[in-house]
């Protein structure tokens, strides 16, 4: 079995076109479609804003401190 991955987008039409390679042997194939929700398409042109959450997280001070032993032994601290 051979696999080649090939983005495309879905038409108005609801159809898909693709090119297939020319060394393909013709031949049944199976299809499987995978849709990319838009909120995941990292290729978009979307730009971020840095800085939305500036000073509204702090750090606790004792951040770098050892954790218990009963934090790695599963017990209640």
């Amino acid at each position: 079995m051979q696999a080649i991955e090939i983005e495309a987008e879905v038409g108005d039409d609801h159809a898909i076109h693709v090119q297939i390679p020319y060394d393909w042997v013709t031949a049944k194939v199976k299809v499987i479609i995978l849709q990319q929700p838009e909120e995941l398409n990292f290729t978009s042109k979307k730009s971020l804003k840095l800085g939305l959450f500036k000073g509204q997280i702090e750090m606790s001070e004792d951040f770098d401190d050892e954790l218990p032993d009963e934090f790695w032994l599963g017990g209640n601290p």
